[in-house]
């Protein structure tokens, strides 16, 4: 291995992270241990999500390896794009070594894959050698010994979470005053603006506008091209007149957030916020209303990522539905305020839960695959702990007339090796703020009361 090219040595947990790992390094070179594959080797049995990565990156080394008809591995393989993988590069791709013999021992794997690197280090004087590792403990070490390290960072949607697209923006006092030719018109008891728009004026479709004050007023984008942008005057679900399920917007966003939720022409939506800012609650109202008044959608399904915030509590008995239960509990909270008719007394509440109950079903993340979702309402709760390929092999189960909702709060991620960054809500709110039929609202302002609010702020 010779030239001014960097070799970067891959720890176990980057491609059981991200599989396609081995060719995001552009010309560079790329070198994994003999514990590496030894420990890839163990995690390849099971159906988790691990498990099927580890296989993939198996597929993957065998397809290298066959590529070279076998021979040439000590001289490395060229890492060009596998079959049926479309990934973004440059022109130049680098080579992938492996470790020639084990190291002497039978130590902790990671101080095995130190000793590899060392020694990579150690044979290749003038070329910078980095470890690159998600388990900080590792870089810590690989730092007391002199190895650059580095995280794995080719997977981020942003380098920084603050650049995250909010969908909303509040507009100057002078706006109209900027847009003097304006054009509007009714259709449909709604309200329609186009004008010519200005080079600050950086927006998406489905973003929303609002101008605070006394001539407040609050719009979302319909359209938006170099030119000319078309807006369209929100809906004020602030009123019980236009309350969605009985449930009315207490602040800005949930205003913003209902009127996205209740549009047949948005296919997906993403609410974020921190919690008691009314995620669950509006998504499940705006899904009742179209599943039981409008009839626009058969039924609601939700779904979350089980991921225990404590310690697991071990196997949980039934069905399908019966298990997913224990984890639905904002499903349940939120549904007591929605069922909870104002005559009947208790026969007539628990009628009314079992009406509601029969249009949302529960399901398991674990069993998405192959599915398609004909007319649904999918809601994907907790989605701030699904990865990039997770979200995008439950956003492609969505079949004709069906509209996805995920919820999350970045800040609760309990994913191991997950961060704001990089988790696959995050991934999917900066993907999809150029597509016409999705939008995006930030939740700020909690509404579950002031013993909450006050805990989120001073603990």
């Amino acid at each position: 291995m010779t030239g001014s090219k960097r070799i970067y040595a891959l720890d176990t947990n980057v491609l059981l992270h991200d599989p396609t790992s081995l060719f995001r390094f552009e010309e560079h070179d790329v070198f994994i241990p003999m514990t590496v594959l030894e420990e890839l080797d163990e995690k390849k049995k099971g159906a988790s999500e691990v498990s099927r990565n580890g296989r993939q990156v198996s597929r993957f080394l065998n397809e290298l390896i066959v590529r070279g008809n076998g021979h040439g591995i000590s001289n490395g393989l060229e890492l060009t794009n596998p079959e049926g993988v479309n990934l973004k590069r440059g022109g130049a791709v680098g080579r992938l070594y492996f470790q020639q013999r084990t190291t002497n021992g039978h130590g902790k794997a990671d101080n095995l894959i130190l000793s590899a690197v060392i020694e990579l280090r150690d044979q290749n004087p003038e070329r910078s050698v980095v470890l690159v590792s998600k388990d900080i403990n590792l870089r810590i070490k690989a730092k007391i010994y002199g190895i650059d390290a580095e995280d794995y960072e080719n997977d981020r949607a942003l380098d920084d979470f603050a650049l995250l697209y909010t969908g909303s923006t509040e507009l100057g006092e002078d706006f109209w005053d900027k847009h003097p030719e304006v054009q509007s018109w009714n259709e449909r008891g709604r309200t329609f603006y186009k004008l010519d728009r200005r080079d600050d004026e950086d927006w998406y479709p489905n973003q929303c506008l609002f101008l605070p004050g006394d001539n407040s007023v609050e719009l979302r984008v319909l359209h938006v091209d170099d030119a000319k942008a078309t807006l369209v005057l929100l809906d004020d679900h602030s009123h019980a007149n236009h309350a969605v399920w009985g449930i009315a917007a207490r602040n800005r966003e949930q205003n913003f957030a209902l009127n996205v939720l209740m549009d047949p022409d948005v296919d997906f939506v993403t609410l974020l916020g921190t919690a008691g800012t009314g995620k669950t609650l509006l998504a499940l109202a705006a899904g009742l209303a179209q599943v039981m008044d409008q009839q626009r959608y058969r039924e609601i399904i939700m779904t979350r990522a089980t991921v225990s915030v404590g310690e697991d509590i071990g196997f949980l008995p039934g069905t399908e539905e019966e298990k997913m239960t224990p984890w639905m509990g904002a499903l349940t909270d939120n549904l007591e305020v929605l069922a909870n008719p104002e005559e009947g007394g208790s026969w007539g509440r628990q009628a009314t839960n079992d009406l509601l109950a029969s249009r949302i079903k529960i399901r398991s993340l674990n069993f998405m695959r192959g599915r398609t979702f004909l007319s649904r309402y999918l809601i994907i709760d907790e989605a701030q702990n699904l990865t990039p390929k997770q979200m995008k092999t439950l956003i492609t189960r969505a079949g004709p007339g069906t509209k996805i909702v995920c919820l999350g709060n970045v800040e609760q991620i309990d994913t191991p090796y997950l961060t704001e960054t990089t988790s696959g809500l995050t991934y999917a709110v900066d993907r999809f703020k150029h597509w016409e039929h999705s939008a995006h609202i930030t939740l700020r302002r909690g509404e579950r009361s002031r013993l909450a609010d006050f805990a989120s702020e001073a603990l």
